[in-house]
């Protein structure tokens, strides 16, 4: 079967018969060949701008998820804050260590003694501290370990180091968790 313009060709005597036959035979062999042409450059530029623009995409879907996960991490200890926190009172001034600071909470003997003990936690809450029972301080480092400040229940690392002369002979002197200074 040919085509409306070999039809003209030929009437017009363009073409040969066998010429139009010889063309109809190697479309056929084109179509049904199983061994693709090799792709052009423009279809290999293609293609490889389609890979990139692939991962790219992947790589902004994981770092949106990422930043969704963080979110909600934040907003469960947010929660897990609002849910636990112990109503604090009291004239005691407790000093604790965030980071290179020394801040303070006001609180009566019994807060200070749980807190002194480990019972009670002091969590970062927005700018300011929160009191919340060792339970949820403990939920509270699962998501996020910077968020709890003061936890006496945890033993601090240097603890764990081997000690210097100097240190050795200094460790045998415990100083008390409960020291108002």
């Amino acid at each position: 079967m040919r085509n409306p313009l070999q039809e003209q060709l030929l009437k017009a005597g363009l073409a040969k018969k066998s010429q139009a036959t010889q063309a109809v035979r190697e479309q056929n062999k084109q179509r049904q060949s199983k061994n693709p042409q090799a792709p052009s450059a423009e279809q290999a530029e293609a293609e490889r701008a389609r890979a990139e623009k692939v991962e790219r995409d992947r790589a902004l879907e994981a770092e949106r998820k990422a930043q969704a996960r963080a979110h909600e991490a934040r907003a469960q200890v947010h929660q897990i804050v609002e849910q636990n926190k112990v109503k604090r009172k009291g004239e005691i001034a407790y000093r604790f260590n965030d980071g290179e600071a020394i801040r303070t909470l006001y609180v009566d003997a019994a807060l200070r003694t749980q807190l002194a003990g480990g019972a009670l936690a002091i969590v970062r809450h927005g700018d300011d501290y929160e009191l919340i029972p060792r339970a949820a301080a403990e939920k509270v480092r699962e998501r996020d370990a910077a968020m709890v400040v003061l936890d006496h229940s945890v033993k601090p690392m240097a603890a764990a180091q081997e000690l210097s002369e100097d240190d050795a002979y200094y460790a045998q002197f415990q100083v008390p968790d409960d020291l108002i200074w």
